[in-house]
């Protein structure tokens, strides 16, 4: 129906010499009416994605919170560690230092 409404806007808008009886149809009312909708339609779509990124977030702090609770329960080095992505202690390469050149 609002895609019909669009096709029949365009439309309208090519129509030469229109001039209605009443002033609600005019053409400067009915467009400004159009860039309203427009508008709400552009303004609802960015709540809704601000929202749904906020969201995401949310769940991402609350697995970080989880991986940081299953390290302290099951101890670095466990397989529920591993189960959760994160490579366990004895994974982990130990560092090298650098020693002294010696010429």
């Amino acid at each position: 129906m609002l895609q019909a409404d669009d096709e029949a806007f365009v439309a309208f808008q090519a129509i030469a010499g229109y001039n209605p009886a009443n002033p609600a149809y005019r053409l400067e009312a009915v467009a400004a009416h159009n860039e309203l909708r427009a508008q709400n339609t552009l303004a609802a779509a960015r709540d809704a994605a601000i929202a749904a990124i906020a969201a995401q977030w949310e769940f991402h702090n609350l697995m970080l919170g989880v991986k940081d609770q299953v390290i302290a329960q099951y101890g670095a080095d466990s397989d529920q560690v591993a189960s959760l992505g994160l490579k366990k202690k004895s994974e982990r390469k130990a560092r090298v230092r650098a020693g002294k050149n010696s010429t």
